[in-house]
């Protein structure tokens, strides 16, 4: 469990720092992401990103354990 845990945080670490990357092919701005910008306020909700990142994530596992 442990394990898991560990590499499940690198996994996290390693997006956040690719994120600026990321985000200029694209992801997290995709259809379906919700962004609501006001003067004082900004809200973000990546969903359609989300899903995409979960599938690929369940594809890549799912060949893995195969």
């Amino acid at each position: 469990m442990s394990r898991a845990l560990i590499v499940v945080g690198l996994i996290i670490v390693a997006v956040g720092l690719l994120w600026p990357w990321l985000s200029r092919i694209g992801l997290g701005r995709l259809p379906g992401d919700i962004v609501i910008e006001r003067e004082n306020f900004a809200f973000y909700a990546p969903i359609a990103t989300g899903i995409v990142i979960s599938v690929v994530l369940s594809i890549i596992l799912w060949l893995i354990n195969r």
